[in-house]
């Protein structure tokens, strides 16, 4: 690969957050935003019996600031997930993703996520229905195997069959899922990372666009990736270090911004978010990987987590402690040196 392919690639890959249940909030999402402008922002999965029977608002609201914004649905009826694409592309979603990833065993019930692998007819129909009825993009988000289904030849027969409809963008968790055998929490760690059939699945199949997802960590691994596929999406690790995404920012030459400008950019949205009677604790929740590795980082934590910091004063107390408690760290740092 030449290194102009390479470059080129990088400026046009695909950085993203993945949907993670209960963390990808719109308050989460609306944060995430400020470290950087380009990474792509998924809602948590919505069913489409939430959005078709359910509060259609409340599931799918979300800020004008948080784009690009993809919706992931989980579903198996053709017919009603055409109808929730549709309403996500009247929403102003700028993507829908299908989810046929998750473990967890609530999903597999009505058979939503990574069983669904065990079907690709199926997922095909259900693809072909969704971009059928909207002009935005619809991707596939799954596993590279399940219990019965583990080898790389299957998983490629997984991805032809649903890129006949068209679809052409597949995330892929490099780790298979154990239904059977593990719960949701241990798929996530326990059946190991197999990069190499995700690189294999893009050398293979250079027309469709593959990203990786699973144990991404670093900036330097994300460039590591992106060497050998189109895109990497990133998990945990973006939510509990969310400063990661302003290194990735690198990607695109973008300038490293400073965390005290980043909350205080905050500090209007949460005041907002009260005024509409949110609970402060639902939003600092997920602020509290703020200034993770730092001097006071755990304090910031203690004093904005298990319902602590009760009124916005108590946010802007949190903000000046870790000030005061860098600059000491700082001046600990100059005196140490000149002493040297």
């Amino acid at each position: 690969m030449t290194n102009l392919h390479t470059i080129e690639n990088k400026l046009h890959s695909r950085i993203s957050v993945a949907p993670m249940m209960d963390w990808t909030t719109k308050d989460y999402r609306f944060f995430a935003r400020l470290f950087n402008p380009n990474v792509i922002l998924y809602t948590e999965m919505v069913t489409t019996g939430a959005i078709i029977h359910g509060d259609a608002k409340r599931h799918l609201d979300f800020n004008t600031e948080e784009h690009p914004i993809v919706l992931q649905l989980g579903g198996s009826n053709p017919q009603d997930l055409a109808l929730c694409t549709k309403m996500a592309q009247d929403w102003g979603y700028d993507e829908v993703n299908l989810n046929v990833g998750c473990p967890s065993d609530r999903v597999q019930n009505n058979k939503i996520g990574a069983c669904l692998m065990a079907e690709p007819d199926l997922v095909a129909e259900c693809i072909a229905e969704m971009r059928n009825a909207v002009d935005i993009p619809v991707t596939v988000k799954h596993r590279i195997g399940i219990d019965d289904m583990q080898s790389y030849e299957e998983m490629l027969h997984f991805v032809d069959t649903v890129a006949k409809t068209g679809c052409d963008n597949f995330i892929v968790h490099a780790r298979i899922a154990l239904l059977q055998g593990l719960s949701p929490k241990e798929n996530r760690d326990v059946p190991p990372l197999r990069y190499e059939d995700v690189y294999r699945l893009k050398q293979e199949r250079p027309n469709l666009l593959i990203e990786i997802n699973g144990g991404v960590k670093t900036f330097a691994e994300t460039q590591a990736h992106l060497e050998h596929v189109d895109g990497v999406m990133i998990g945990r690790e973006a939510y509990h270090n969310p400063y990661l995404l302003a290194e990735l920012g690198q990607l695109w030459n973008l300038e490293l911004p400073d965390r005290f400008d980043i909350i205080n950019q905050m500090l209007p949205y949460i005041a907002q978010r009260m005024a509409e009677g949110a609970p402060l604790s639902i939003i600092t929740r997920h602020i509290l990987g703020l200034f993770q590795n730092l001097p006071g980082a755990r304090k910031w934590r203690q004093a904005l987590s298990g319902g602590n910091a009760k009124t916005f004063a108590d946010v802007e107390n949190a903000i000046r402690n870790i000030k005061e408690n860098m600059r000491r760290a700082e001046d600990e740092a100059k005196e140490y040196q000149a002493a040297l």
